[in-house]
């Protein structure tokens, strides 16, 4: 037994969180921050749908719908950046919870516009909820996954953003082409996020690790112990902490809220490899010695998939109508190719243990270049459904590889402003890529518009050259 106290004492609190099977509070964890996930997918989602209502309703220009769906971007660029610095700062939870509630008031309230620029304020506000969320809900999940499938649970979560927006494609082809005030009722659904808020802050925990780097260890004990104590949920298939072992922890660290009770309580989480400069701290630190080369090849990557991504599925509905698939029958074909981005994530989440995250992102960033120029050249029904369905398998499973990989760039003191940052700067290209289309359609069509994508996708892919290879290596390591 004095072997096990031995190894016990030696652990850190995020050593004892890397070897615990997959338990019960990290299917909480994982379906409470999917949820919330999926929920921020249908507000993204429902927009693309309510602008093709509002093409034909309100009679707008291509000008008119290309800031309606780019204003939310706006909103999701600047929350993006300040939720990351949030993160750090008063928690991930904190910052989750607070952009459910914004996001989804502002959501609801859309649903009472009456003119193009309220709709435009109001979805400039959803954009800043949604925008702050995301990137701190896959840190969150990151910093509590063991390390041997930190990266699938991340892309697990990713995966529920195809959940949510198949709920907004379906909500589009039932609700929203169902009558004039469908889209209405549409956003009024969208409010949801605003009630999910409440659950968040209760039974979600916070991350380890920053209560560490705040001082709150006792906090941060009882936060490791109930993972432990959690029973698995599926049989180890990897190195996990024995039972003996727990308990012998659990004897060394009985006092752990006091400061100096033991080595567990104090001792860092994890051991710096690429952590920024002493005295620097905040968007600076990233592009730092150590950091700049990650740091560039996550913006690129960011910024090209988000103009890719967003470009075409904001205006695919649109598209489709105006190609003379009429309103219904583009809604009911955007569901079908909507379905296909959940094999694509689940296609990611086995490779990305197998392959590594750098192969499994790049090897989906060139088929969905592959299936943007298939789209492009596509003639006929069966071939639009097909190279939209591949273009949803593998856009999105390059979403999940990226997800996964961002927060495992940076240490802890600045892993929520690092995919804060990357996510905002990505941002920047989903605002400008629905402006674009409308440029794009009158100079080229359809082909101009997917052939421009499917490039952005190959230099997408060329990044991923820059970043490291984090696979079953520690956060911190």
């Amino acid at each position: 037994m004095s072997g096990s106290r031995s190894t016990a004492a030696a652990m850190t609190r995020a050593e004892r969180l890397d070897r615990l099977p997959f338990t019960r509070e990290h299917g909480r964890l994982l379906g409470g921050s999917g949820i919330g996930w999926a929920l921020d997918a249908m507000d993204v989602g429902l927009i693309s749908f309510v602008m093709a209502a509002l093409a034909q309703q309100w009679q707008l220009d291509d000008t008119q719908l290309g800031w309606i769906g780019s204003i939310g971007f706006v909103g999701m660029a600047l929350g993006a950046t300040l939720g990351g610095l949030l993160a750090d700062r008063i928690g991930r939870r904190n910052v989750f919870a607070l952009t459910l509630l914004v996001y989804g008031v502002a959501t609801g309230a859309s649903a009472l516009a009456t003119s193009v620029a309220a709709l435009l304020v109001l979805r400039f506000v959803v954009g800043l909820g949604l925008g702050s969320e995301l990137p701190v809900a896959s840190t969150l999940v990151s910093e509590y996954a063991p390390t041997r499938i930190r990266g699938r649970l991340v892309v697990v979560l990713e995966a529920f953003w195809a959940v949510g927006w198949l709920a907004a494609a379906l909500i589009g082809w039932v609700v929203i082409a169902g009558s004039d005030n469908g889209w209405r009722w549409a956003l009024a659904l969208g409010a949801v996020p605003a009630v999910y808020a409440l659950y968040v802050r209760r039974a979600i925990p916070e991350s380890v690790r920053f209560l560490e780097s705040r001082g709150r260890h006792a906090e941060a004990e009882a936060a490791v112990r109930r993972f432990e104590q959690s029973p698995p949920l599926f049989r180890a298939t990897g190195p996990v902490t024995p039972a003996g072992e727990r308990e012998a922890r659990a004897g060394t660290v009985a006092t752990s809220g006091e400061r100096g009770s033991g080595p567990v309580t104090d001792r860092p989480a994890g051991r710096p490899g690429a952590a920024a400069p002493a005295g620097t701290s905040g968007p600076a630190a990233l592009w730092s010695p150590a950091l700049r080369r990650r740091t560039g090849g996550l913006w690129a990557v960011w910024f090209l998939l988000n103009f890719a991504y967003y470009g075409a599925f904001t205006w695919l509905p649109t598209l489709l109508a105006a190609d003379g698939f009429g309103l219904v029958r583009s809604f009911g074909y955007t569901v079908v190719i909507t379905a296909a981005q959940l094999p694509g994530y689940a296609a990611a989440a086995y490779l990305i243990e197998r392959w590594g995250r750098r192969p499994t992102l790049s090897t989906f960033l060139v088929g969905a270049a592959g299936a943007a120029f298939l789209f492009a050249i596509a003639d006929g029904t069966a071939l639009v459904i097909t190279a939209g369905c591949l273009l949803s398998f593998f856009a999105l499973g390059a979403w999940g590889a990226l997800y996964a990989v961002t927060p495992e760039m940076y240490p802890t003191a600045i892993r929520g402003t690092g995919a804060g940052w990357a996510a905002g700067f990505g941002r920047i290209a989903s605002i400008l890529a629905p402006l674009a289309v409308p440029i794009l359609n009158r100079a080229g069509d359809i082909w101009l518009i997917f052939t421009v994508f499917a490039a952005a996708f190959v230099l997408a892919a060329l990044a991923t050259a820059l970043l490291t290879e984090p696979r079953g290596r520690a956060l911190e390591a």
